[in-house]
């Protein structure tokens, strides 16, 4: 039997999780000079990509830390 005290918390944390990540890499578009989507998808600047996936990366693996405990 699935306890639902656990399984709506799993959601609430998830759901928090990813509206905090989707904040910090805002954040993290407005303090970068430029736009970040226009010079990935426009430009397509690799470089650029590659270090907004790595922030990506990193955020999701703070948010991860704080929601696991």
């Amino acid at each position: 039997m699935i306890n639902f005290n656990i399984l709506l918390a799993s959601l609430v944390y998830a759901v928090v999780g990813i509206v905090v990540f989707t904040l910090g890499f805002f954040v993290f578009d407005l303090l970068t000079p430029g736009k970040l989507w226009e010079e990935i998808q426009v430009k397509q600047n690799m470089a650029v990509a590659v270090f907004g996936g790595a922030v990506a990366l990193g955020f999701a693996i703070i948010v991860a830390a704080a929601v696991h405990g």
